[in-house]
């Protein structure tokens, strides 16, 4: 690659930041080229067969040696892997260093979704995952890869921050990876380069404020709030944690970290004590510039429990009667209880456990998805959705069919095929075992119900 030209006030900020000999290690790394990185979704079964070596603060995670085509991967359309920069997956260091009480999470920016599949990932049945996004075509991006993701425990919403207010005190986990100056991604992004400015990092830090100022409001009491970036300034980073601890009670937590990661752990004095960022530098890590810390919410802090709603009423979803549910959970051969909802004659699920919180978060946020669409039942017989596909949840009473490369990448394509020895009826096509979607097998015809949308054009 040809070198990268820093912006000069840029490159002043980083020689105060690191000094001159660190300062030229860094420059010497902005301009090699990254390393491609994967996370595995532990669900769904995949064998990775690249080249690869670990990433040490992620059990999941991944270095690629080369990086292949994604898109031609069936694997990748299926969830079976999300491609995640290696720096944002110490997140799951975060997560089981501390053993992060599991319940009701909120990632307030969190379009395209690699954080959010995270905490669905660590989460398991144990919880919910809001993961909200305010620009409506990325929120789009962020229910593609939930849904492929798979686990069910996702709600998708389109939401400014000041949405939220009703839910102070709410969450038992708010995550705000923080729309940012990009800083850290400036050899991956010739953009955020050029829009580099001092003054665009003031701006990123007064939008940074009003979202924080909204966002410590969320977290219940013994709650926690992480706070990322992938920039390297202080004005985004340690004087966040300043901001963040004048408006609000919190505690101060210490990540423990391998000395041999070479992860900078940043002591940020406050009046309620010292708080500690965490720095990723490139000339440091195999990973992209990337800042976060995290802090705990007093226990004597409010707290909002979701209460019981006498008679859910929502402008578009249906809440549907517990012996239907019971029926449905029964004839689909489902773990656990369910709680059903229909919306435009869909069925969806999610888990029983949280109905409560569930429905506490449809009456103030505009959803997107919620937990696993099913899809339409017509008297006895049901037609299945692309969501349940994808989803780890049983297909019994369906037949499969495992298909080769070819006919996995013709079927991502909605090529027509002609399958020999293909079922009739509904049949749930999947590749390595993994499932990728239905065809409807008609005896003259064979019906492509992959999302045109989603369809491949490689």
């Amino acid at each position: 690659m040809s070198e990268i030209k820093l912006p000069t006030e840029f490159e002043s900020q980083m020689f105060s930041l690191l000094g001159k000999e660190e300062f030229e290690a860094f420059k010497t790394a902005v301009n090699q080229t990254p390393r491609t990185s994967i996370r595995l979704n532990s669900a769904k079964p995949f064998t990775l067969n690249w080249p690869n070596s670990p990433i040490p603060w992620s059990r999941q995670g991944f270095f690629l040696e080369d990086r292949p085509s994604f898109t031609l991967d069936p694997a990748f359309q299926a969830g079976a892997y999300y491609v995640q920069e290696a720096s944002s997956m110490f997140i799951e260091h975060i997560l089981d260093s501390l053993q992060i009480p599991k319940g009701i999470y909120l990632d307030l920016a969190a379009a395209p979704g690699g954080k959010s599949t995270l905490l669905s990932t660590y989460l398991g049945n144990e919880g919910l995952v809001v993961a909200n996004e305010v620009i409506q075509s990325r929120a789009q991006i962020l229910k593609e890869n939930a849904i492929k993701w798979g686990l069910g425990n996702i709600i998708v919403s389109n939401n400014d921050p000041d949405h939220f207010e009703p839910l102070a005190g709410f969450f038992d986990l708010v995550l705000v990876d923080a729309p940012c100056s990009g800083e850290g991604m400036f050899r991956k992004d010739p953009q955020a380069r050029e829009e580099w400015s001092p003054d665009n990092v003031q701006l990123c830090s007064a939008r940074q404020k009003r979202i924080m100022d909204k966002a410590g409001a969320l977290v219940k009491g013994g709650g926690y709030l992480i706070y990322s970036t992938c920039t390297f300034n202080k004005q985004e980073n340690e004087e966040m944690i300043q901001f963040l601890t004048g408006e609000f009670a919190f505690e101060p937590v210490q990540i423990p970290l391998d000395p041999i990661w070479n992860i900078v752990e940043s002591p940020v004095e406050t009046p309620d004590g010292t708080f500690f960022g965490y720095r990723f530098f490139p000339h440091k890590v195999e990973g992209e510039g990337f800042f976060i810390t995290i802090l705990k919410r007093p226990d004597s802090a409010s707290s909002q429990e979701p209460g019981k709603i006498k008679d859910f009423k929502h402008p578009v979803l249906k809440s549907i009667n517990e012996r239907e549910e019971i029926g449905f959970d029964t004839e689909l051969g489902f773990e656990g209880k369910g709680k059903y909802y229909s919306l435009n004659d869909s069925i969806f699920r999610i888990n029983q456990a949280f109905f409560r919180h569930f429905e506490r978060i449809a009456l103030h946020l505009s959803l997107r998805y919620f937990g696993v669409e099913l899809g339409k039942k017509q008297k006895n017989d049901w037609i299945p959705s692309h969501e349940w596909a994808l989803s780890t949840l049983p297909k019994n009473g369906f037949d499969s069919f495992e298909v080769t490369l070819d006919q996995a990448l013709d079927f991502l394509r909605k090529n027509d095929q002609e399958i020999a020895d293909l079922p009739s009826g509904w049949v749930l096509m999947t590749y390595q075992n993994l499932p990728l979607g239905w065809v409807k097998n008609l005896g003259n015809r064979v019906n492509n119900y992959f999302p045109k949308e989603w369809r491949i054009r490689m």
